[in-house]
């Protein structure tokens, strides 16, 4: 079997991203918006229990950002306005779900 290519490992890194950093970040927060701080908090746990690599999460959150599921402003990320809704229910949003309401 071959690596991955360049496409498979971005959506790989987006996905875990999204369902083990920013969603659960967000609906513990029960906030649109999390800071830098509470971003490496949540991430350093994520990737120590998924056993990946900070710099392939960073990617992915610069990812998603990129696919327009994620806006930053300083040093605060927020997610798409489409994807309030599930957040104020406390519902599952899974990868697909926030791809496709965010736009993308």
């Amino acid at each position: 079997m071959g690596e991955k290519g360049k496409h498979a490992s971005a959506t790989e890194n987006r996905r875990f991203v999204w369902t083990e950093i920013v969603w659960p970040l967000v609906l513990a927060l029960r906030s649109q918006a999390f800071t830098a701080g509470q971003y490496r908090v949540m991430r350093d746990g994520a990737c120590q229990r998924g056993g990946v690599t900070v710099q392939a999460a960073s990617r992915g959150l610069a990812s998603l950002i990129q696919k327009g599921a994620l806006f930053k402003e300083g040093e605060t990320y927020s997610i798409h306005y489409r994807l309030i809704p599930y957040m104020r229910v406390g519902a599952a949003c899974d990868y697909p779900t926030a791809m496709s309401e965010s736009g993308m």
